[in-house]
């Protein structure tokens, strides 16, 4: 009697879960004084000093206009030049304190790669006359900044120590976080269409006078309520829907949630819901400090509400969106389903009914109800569309 072999059960994950499964987990030790930290960090700033090269070689095409009037390259040629050097420093070490090479060894590689590419030094040539460009610069400032701000504060005050840095799904949204910053001028103007649009013939000059004349701080708060009242209408909405659920399920198929699970969104949910939380703003003619103010905190805030944080805000829970209450919007149980739409004022919840916070308790279980999400950047773009057929 023959016998056939069972072939090995083959890795479902994407390709690119799997090549950095292989870098980062081999299964060593992550302890002070292992490398793997060193690496990791080694690693990371490998990465933003190719990228970071790459936007001095290529101005014109790789940074976003918004941010090139804050750019000096006094400040930004020995921030670059320190990055690379830190990044193959830190891979040396990690490479004589690890057993296994590779993180060492890859921080290095892209440091000297890096290096290779022209280093801090390459030759600044302008940013030229087109009319658009991609935001490579805003993603690597954006990402570097908040991981040093999160990360340590997650790893000192987490709300579930058990959750891994790495934790499932993360390479999917470090994709998510990176498209959508890559995209930014686009995604900009498809944001503000709407509102320009009913600019036209929606504007009332009085009332933008009167609002514009208003202290900045009134002004700010404002923004802070009719921006969420917008936000919780969308939200809702892509909630209630069912034509609009798939491109925001994207974002709640997150199964464990940190600052970064904020990032996975699809194009079609962040248009339509910023749009929609443009408008007011637009139509109502506040100053642009106070507006840029808004900006500021909503970028910080819609990634704090994601954080793997414990932190109790006692009575402060009551007129302000916490992590524990934004976590509960994306619990997968039934009690939470529906519930705790506005992103900055949760008292716009208590007057809609939707309001869900009990006492001391934490989701148990996130992610989608009854549905199942694929992993993978381009697997969850094009899930609505296949899910609808």
């Amino acid at each position: 009697m023959s016998h056939t072999a069972t072939p090995p059960p083959q890795d479902q994950r994407p390709l690119l879960d799997r090549w950095v499964a292989r870098l980062f987990d081999d299964h060593g030790s992550k302890g002070l004084g292992s490398g793997w930290a060193s690496g990791t960090i080694g690693v990371a700033l490998g990465v933003a000093g190719v990228l970071g090269v790459l936007c001095l070689q290529l101005p014109g095409l790789l940074t976003w206009p918004q941010l090139r009037t804050v750019y000096a390259l006094w400040w930004v040629r020995p921030l670059l030049e320190g990055s690379i050097a830190a990044a193959f420093l830190l891979g040396l070490l990690s490479a004589l304190l690890r057993e296994r090479r590779v993180l060492g060894l890859t921080a290095m590689g892209l440091a000297l790669g890096a290096s290779l590419l022209g280093g801090a030094n390459v030759e600044f040539s302008g940013y030229g006359n087109a009319s658009w460009s991609l935001g490579l610069d805003w993603f690597v400032l954006n990402l570097l900044l908040l991981a040093v701000v999160f990360i340590p504060l997650e790893r000192l005050f987490p709300h579930a120590p058990e959750q891994s840095v790495f934790r499932r799904g993360w390479t999917t949204d470090v994709v998510h976080f990176f498209v959508s910053h890559l995209l930014v001028q686009a995604s900009t103007l498809l944001t503000l269409a709407p509102a320009a649009a009913l600019g036209a013939w929606l504007v009332w000059p009085p009332l933008q006078a009167w609002i514009a004349a208003l202290p900045g701080v009134v002004q700010f708060l404002m923004i802070v309520f009719v921006a969420d009242l917008g936000e919780y209408i969308a939200h809702r909405a892509f909630h209630t829907i069912p034509a609009l659920w798939p491109f925001h399920a994207v974002h709640h198929s997150s199964e464990e949630v940190d600052w970064l699970a904020g990032s996975r969104l699809h194009l079609v949910d962040v248009v339509l819901t910023r749009g929609f939380t443009f408008i007011p703003i637009h139509l109502l003619g506040f100053a642009q400090g106070p507006v840029y103010a808004y900006l500021v905190f909503v970028s910080f805030h819609a990634v704090f509400i994601h954080a793997n944080l414990r932190w109790s805000f006692g009575p402060l829970e009551r007129f302000v969106v916490t992590p524990r209450y934004h976590h509960w919007h994306h619990s997968a149980q039934e009690e939470a389903l529906d519930k705790n739409f506005a992103v900055h004022l949760p008292w716009i919840d208590r007057l809609f009914g939707t309001h869900h916070l009990p006492r001391d308790r934490w989701p148990d279980q996130y992610g989608l109800h009854g549905e199942q999400m694929p992993e993978g950047w381009w697997s969850q773009v094009t899930w609505p569309f296949r899910r609808r057929r």
